[in-house]
């Protein structure tokens, strides 16, 4: 049994497993964000530009509800329902843009903090530095001439 709780303790601390836990609990309140965006301020503006239509509400009726003969519902309707379609549809657009957006700024920030400094430009040999280079390098071919 310890074996297993080693290897269990190895896999849930290593860093990647960590790193998806925090993304997913991020992922879960951005997705929180997104849907509160869509639903109380993209949805009733595109509401207001339609005419004060509410996609949610729409649907074709397939098969009438039954009812009995006090007025209970026996049976409910089958409906589609195109209108949570569409909204499901905005929805996802909107968060794929929100996701994009956000990971472009986060590779841009990523991107400024790994980019060094640029390193200043050596500077050109003085007269003396260049003479005694060539003086080295003719050095060097009298020893090797002579080997």
């Amino acid at each position: 049994m310890s074996k297993f709780l080693t290897d269990f303790k190895e896999f849930a601390l290593k860093g990647n497993i960590v790193d998806m836990a925090v993304g997913v609990i991020i992922g879960g309140a951005f997705g929180k964000i997104i849907t509160s965006l869509v639903n109380d301020i993209i949805m009733p503006v595109v509401s207001l530009a339609t005419g004060g239509v509410n996609f949610t509400d729409k649907k074709i009726e397939l098969s009438p509800a039954e009812m009995d003969a006090a007025g209970e519902v026996v049976k409910e309707a089958v409906t589609f329902n195109y209108g949570m379609f569409i909204q499901n549809i905005v929805d996802f657009f909107i968060i794929a843009i929100c996701i994009f957006v956000a990971i472009r700024m986060a590779m841009k920030l990523k991107k400024k903090e790994a980019e060094p400094e640029p390193e200043p430009a050596a500077p050109e040999p003085t007269k003396e530095e260049v003479l005694l280079t060539e003086i080295r390098d003719l050095l060097k071919q009298d020893v090797d001439a002579k080997k």
